[in-house]
């Protein structure tokens, strides 16, 4: 399972480094073309791996309720977020990435509600979801690469 969280690690640097080398304006910024933003992404990222990996554990997630609702599928940008929530973004993106390994290692993960993503994987368990995260996590690191050729 190292590789696993290995890979999360890589795709959370490569988030983070992006989010540090640009400006709010341009994390904000919607190009012609797309329906969200690369703060978005990187939110959503956060949001649908608390939703994945805890929520169908049965497990407390480390963001609020609104949180995962403001940034889950089907959601898009409702405005400008502020650099304080930026920053509270980039914290997640370590803060999480650092509990669920522990959380992990502890053995936390005991039961999961199995789940059927919109592309037809079924997540069975914690192993699954985790892999299928980074699957996940991988497609909107692309979209932020994507964007942030136009900002």
């Amino acid at each position: 399972m190292s590789s696993v969280f290995e890979t999360q690690k890589t795709i959370r640097q490569v988030l983070l480094n992006v989010l540090d080398n640009y400006s709010l304006e341009q994390l904000n910024k919607i190009p012609q073309g797309f329906n969200n933003n690369i703060i978005w992404n990187a939110a959503h990222c956060v949001a649908v791996h608390q939703a994945l990996v805890y929520k169908l554990s049965g497990l407390p997630t480390m963001v609020s309720k609104e949180f995962i609702l403001k940034y889950s599928k089907g959601a898009k940008p409702e405005g400008d977020v502020s650099q304080e929530e930026v920053d509270e973004i980039k914290a997640l993106l370590s803060t999480t990435l650092h509990q669920v390994q522990q959380d992990y290692t502890d053995s936390l993960f005991v039961s999961y509600h199995e789940y059927t993503t919109s592309l037809g994987n079924t997540l069975r368990d914690i192993n699954g979801a985790l892999e299928f995260n980074n699957y996940h996590e991988g497609i909107h690191t692309g979209v932020i690469m994507s964007i942030r050729k136009f900002v």
